[in-house]
């Protein structure tokens, strides 16, 4: 049975606004829900980027049913490991029992801030890996001193530490970062419906326990079919970039510039645009024929999130459900 989740685009909405929207989406029978955790919006047009980890405080509070995830938080440079562990334990504690902490190498847009320089990518690789088994080990509860290539750490605790400690996610984009990544996660995450990413996940894990594949996808539900075009291309242009050029750029403007010959049309090719829910349902379906156990939508712009979450998200819900049982 595929798993749908709401996602929480903190570059789109304001806190108040997104724990709102969490909780209407529990309300409309949303099987999880994931937050990004960015520093900035990925163009100024999007306009927002609050504290993720606030924002899911407050949404753990007020849900009672529903999963949460990061999706995903880069523990290497804006947050040391060390940091990431207590407050992942903490929010599994106030959700009780309910959160998947989802981990990647990041992006330099939002790890720039700290005025380190971005690493290169197999330097960020080595260092995330360095960060899960930290936060392996401090989500025990015992004491754990460090020295390793990248972190150190001096006599550090998670006092209040979660029973098995946080189930961890990890983001993976080819066959490499599969083999490294699978055997230290306890699910897989991705953006591409790809079968061999999912099928390389499990075959890495060696008979290790069951694992989840959590996709996500952007689709942009509006009353009118040019007026979701024009909303997708407004706020989520960068999307063609594709992530050998989104890890990379440091600023919104730096994105703008890069998708400034991003055509609607071009958007209406990547990205399922309009009110046809069951176009918008069928733009899904690769994840789940790739093997995805969960995917989780992102409802393009704020300035529809109410509207799309009043008049299409629970029909939309339906026929998902409907065409997955197939």
């Amino acid at each position: 049975m595929v798993r749908f989740g709401y996602t929480l685009m903190t570059e789109q909405s304001g806190p108040k606004e997104l724990v709102r929207y969490a909780v209407q989406a529990e309300e409309l029978g949303f099987d999880f829900e994931v937050s990004s955790d960015h520093y900035s919006p990925w163009l100024t047009a999007q306009g927002h980027a609050p504290y993720a980890w606030s924002v899911l405080g407050a949404v753990a509070h007020a849900t009672s049913r529903v999963e949460l995830a990061t999706y995903v938080t880069c523990p290497i440079q804006r947050y040391h490991p060390a940091v990431v562990a207590q407050k992942a334990a903490t929010l599994q504690l106030l959700s009780d029992g309910r959160f998947v902490l989802g981990l990647g190498a990041g992006e330099n847009l939002n790890e720039h801030i700290t005025g380190e320089g971005w690493p290169p990518v197999a330097q960020r690789q080595d260092m995330l890996e360095e960060a899960v088994q930290i936060i392996r080990a401090l989500h025990t509860g015992d004491l754990v001193t460090w020295d390793g290539d990248y972190f150190r750490i001096d006599s550090a605790r998670i006092w209040d530490a979660p029973e098995g400690g946080v189930p961890i996610g990890l983001a993976v984009s080819g066959e490499k970062s599969v083999e490294r990544f699978a055997p230290l996660g306890d699910h897989l995450i991705a953006v591409e419906p790809d079968a061999e990413l999912v099928s390389g996940w499990h075959a890495a894990r060696q008979g290790g326990a069951p694992s989840r594949a959590i996709g996500q996808i952007p689709i942009c539900w509006a009353p009118d079919r040019q007026q979701a075009i024009d909303l997708a291309h407004e706020q989520f242009r960068w999307f063609g970039g594709g992530w050998a050029v989104n890890a990379d750029l440091p600023t919104p403007a730096g994105f703008a510039g890069a998708s400034q010959f991003v055509r609607k049309d071009d958007i209406a090719e990547s990205i399922a645009c309009g009110p046809d829910l069951d176009e918008l349902a069928e733009s899904v379906k690769p994840f789940w024929e790739a093997g995805f156990t969960d995917v989780a939508l992102v409802q393009v712009g704020d300035a529809l999130q109410q509207r799309f979450l009043d008049e299409a998200a629970g029909p939309l819900l339906e026929k998902l459900r409907a065409l997955a049982d197939k």
